[in-house]
C-alpha cells in the first residue's frame, strides 16, 4: 500500500468517526426498506418519550392543583374576621357604687381583652334585667360584670354577694377548669368561684371567721395541699393583733383543717416567695418589721398535722437569716414597712421592701441587702417598665411636699435612678402604667400636674392630667388627657396581641360614698396622641411638636419582654 492510498483511507476512517451514519459515498444510508419491513418497530414509542410525557402531565396537573387551592382561599374559604374595635367608648351606671378592682381578659375569646369589674347596685344593667333577688341577696348587692373591649357592650353580669371584701382573676386551676378563675370574698360570709368567660359560679362555699375580723388582701395562692391536683388557697385575717389562716380547696372551695394563730400585731402585709431550691416561704410585714415563715408551718398551723408534701420544705440559707424563735428577718433600716414587693432578676425574683425612709432590694436567695436609694414617703405600689433596652426598671412615687411628688425610675439591678420628674398631685391620684415597646422599652404612664416652675407649691385642686413618656426623648412629655372625675382604677392595656393600645379608667363613687354615677371609658393612645400638647422639659426644644407627635404616633408595641 502506497502513501496515497494509506492517506485516503485515514480520511474515510476519520469520516467514519465524525459522521458515523454516513456510507462510504457520503450519504446517511436508506432505512425506509427497514421501516418498511419493521413498521410496527419504527412507530413504536421510546421508552423515554413516554417518560417525557408523564412528566408534563404531572406539572400541568401539579400546577392546576395549585390554582384550585390558591381559588379556593381567595374566594371560597373566607379569612378569618378581625373583630372591629371602636377607638373609645364608654359604660355609665346610674345610682351605684364601686371597688377598687379593674381586670382585663378575653372573655369571648375573640383575641381582643375584655374589662371585668364590680359595682354596686339595686339592679344590674339594663342589658340582662338581672336583681340581687336572683341569688337571694338583699338589695342593694354588688354585680360582677364584663364588657367587651371591642365596643363596650356588657358580655355578662352577675349579683354575687352584698358586699365585696376581696377579688381576684386570673387564677390558675380554679375549681379544676382548664381555664383561670375569678375569686370573690364578700359579706354574709361566703367564698365563690366565678368562670371569666360566662359568669356562672363554679362553686360557693360558706366561710367562718369570728366576730370582728379583716380581711388580709390578697388572697394567696398556695401549691396542692390536698392532694386534688389542684393549688390551693390561704385566707389571712386580723382581729385586733392576732392573726388566723385558713386554708381553702381551689377544687371545691371546702375549707381544710380548722386555722392558724400568729401574733404579729394589726393590720400586717405579706408576701410569698419560692427560693431557688422549691422552698416556699411567707414574709410577713408590719410596722416597722419583716418576719419570715415556712409554708410548711403555716399548714401545720391550720391544720394541726405535719405536711408531708415534698413541696413544703425548708431552705437552708433562709433558716440562717430568720432569727428563732420570733421569725425576724433583720433590715438596714427601722423605717415604716409600707409595701412588699418581688422584682424579677437574673437568678431568680429578688424582694423590694419600701419603707417610710428608703427602699431596699434584698437577694431572693440569701436575704442579703443588695442595694438600697433615698424613696421616703412612697404614696403607691411600685410598678415595672424598661428605661433602657431588656433592663428592667422599678417606678417609684414619692411625696416631696404638700400636694406634690416626685416620679423616680429605677434600676433593678444597681438602684441608679435614671430618670426623676416632679408633679403637683391630688390625693388618692392613680398609680402609674407601663406598656413595652418594640423596641425592648417602655412607655410610662403618670397623673399629675406638670409646672415648670418646680418651687411652686402644690394646690389641692391640682389638675388630674394623664401624661406619656419614652425613654427615647427623656426631655419630652406629652399630655393625654385630663379628667376631673374621682379615679377609681386605671391601667394601660394592649387589646390585642402587640397592638391597639389603650387605657382604661374607672370613675365614680366607692363603697364608703353615697351613689352616684360609676362610668367605665377605653381610650384609644394613639386619638390621644394625634391631639396630645407636647411639653418639653428641658430649656431649649429639639424636634418640632408635630414631629414629636407622630414619633409617638408610630411606635409599636410588644406583648412579649
Amino acid at each position: 500500500m502506497n502513501s496515497d492510498e494509506y492517506s485516503v483511507m485515514e480520511n474515510k476512517d476519520l469520516e467514519a468517526e465524525i459522521h458515523p451514519l454516513k456510507n462510504e459515498d457520503g450519504k446517511a444510508p436508506d432505512n425506509h426498506e427497514n421501516c418498511a419491513e419493521k413498521e410496527g418497530l419504527c412507530r413504536k414509542p421510546t421508552r423515554l418519550s413516554q417518560l417525557s410525557r408523564w412528566r408534563t402531565a404531572a406539572f400541568f396537573l401539579s400546577l392546576f392543583l395549585c390554582l384550585i387551592v390558591v381559588f379556593a382561599f381567595s374566594f371560597i374559604i373566607p379569612c378569618p374576621v378581625r373583630p372591629v374595635s371602636q377607638r373609645t367608648w364608654n359604660r355609665k351606671y346610674d345610682r351605684a357604687v364601686t371597688y377598687k378592682f379593674l381586670a382585663v381578659e378575653d372573655v369571648n375569646e375573640d383575641k381582643v381583652q375584655d374589662v371585668i369589674f364590680v359595682f354596686k347596685d339595686t339592679n344590674g344593667s339594663s342589658n340582662f334585667n338581672r336583681s340581687c333577688s336572683d341569688e337571694d341577696l338583699s338589695s342593694p348587692c354588688v354585680f360582677v360584670t364584663a364588657i367587651s373591649g371591642t365596643n363596650g357592650s356588657t358580655l355578662w353580669e352577675r349579683p354575687v354577694t352584698e358586699d365585696l371584701l376581696w377579688m381576684e382573676c386570673t387564677i390558675e386551676q380554679l375549681s379544676g377548669a382548664q381555664s383561670p378563675g375569678c375569686l370573690v370574698t364578700g359579706n354574709p360570709d361566703l367564698l365563690t368561684a366565678i368562670s371569666p368567660h360566662t359568669g356562672e359560679v363554679r362553686w360557693r362555699h360558706p366561710i367562718s371567721f369570728g366576730a370582728n375580723y379583716t380581711v388580709v388582701t390578697p388572697l394567696l395562692k398556695i401549691p396542692d395541699v390536698d392532694g386534688d391536683g389542684v393549688q390551693d388557697v390561704m385566707i389571712f385575717t386580723t382581729a385586733g393583733d392576732e392573726t388566723q389562716s385558713f386554708i381553702y380547696s381551689g377544687k371545691k372551695g371546702e375549707q381544710i383543717g380548722t386555722s392558724g394563730r400568729l401574733s404579729l400585731g394589726a393590720r400586717p402585709g405579706y408576701l410569698m416567695h419560692v427560693t431557688k431550691s422549691g422552698s416556699y416561704y411567707v414574709l410577713f410585714s408590719t410596722v416597722n418589721s419583716l418576719y419570715g415563715y415556712p409554708l410548711k408551718d403555716l399548714y401545720s398551723m391550720a391544720t394541726g398535722v405535719e405536711s408531708k408534701l415534698t413541696s413544703l420544705k425548708q431552705d437552708p440559707q433562709w433558716e440562717k437569716k430568720i432569727e428563732s424563735p420570733t421569725h425576724h428577718i433583720p433590715l438596714l433600716s427601722s423605717g415604716d414597712i409600707r409595701y412588699l414587693v418581688k422584682v424579677p432578676g437574673r437568678s431568680g425574683e429578688n424582694i423590694l421592701v419600701v419603707k417610710s425612709d428608703m427602699a431596699e432590694l434584698l437577694s431572693g436567695q440569701t436575704l442579703d441587702s443588695l442595694w438600697t436609694v433615698n424613696a421616703s414617703n412612697i404614696l403607691s405600689e411600685p410598678v415595672f417598665g424598661y428605661y433602657t433596652p431588656d433592663v428592667l426598671h422599678i417606678v417609684l412615687e414619692r411625696g416631696v411636699g404638700p400636694n406634690r411628688k416626685k416620679i423616680m425610675i429605677v434600676e433593678s439591678g444597681s438602684g441608679a435612678v435614671h430618670w426623676e420628674l416632679e408633679l403637683n398631685s391630688r390625693a388618692g391620684s392613680p398609680r402609674p402604667a407601663t406598656l413595652n415597646t418594640a423596641d425592648h422599652r417602655s412607655m410610662f404612664f403618670f397623673w399629675g400636674e406638670y409646672q415648670a416652675d418646680a418651687n411652686e407649691t402644690g394646690s389641692k385642686a391640682a389638675r388630674q392630667n394623664l401624661y406619656l413618656f419614652h425613654p427615647s426623648y427623656p426631655n419630652v412629655l406629652l399630655e393625654l388627657n385630663n379628667s376631673s372625675d374621682r379615679i377609681v382604677a386605671f391601667d394601660a392595656v394592649l387589646f390585642e396581641q402587640s397592638r391597639h393600645a389603650c387605657y382604661v379608667l374607672l370613675t365614680g363613687p366607692q363603697s364608703s360614698e353615697g351613689p352616684g354615677w360609676v362610668s367605665v371609658t377605653k381610650r384609644k393612645l394613639k386619638e390621644d396622641i394625634t391631639g396630645s400638647g407636647v411639653i418639653w422639659l428641658s430649656q431649649v426644644a429639639g424636634d418640632s411638636e408635630q414631629y414629636i407627635r407622630d414619633r409617638f404616633f408610630r411606635m409599636r408595641f410588644s406583648s412579649e419582654m
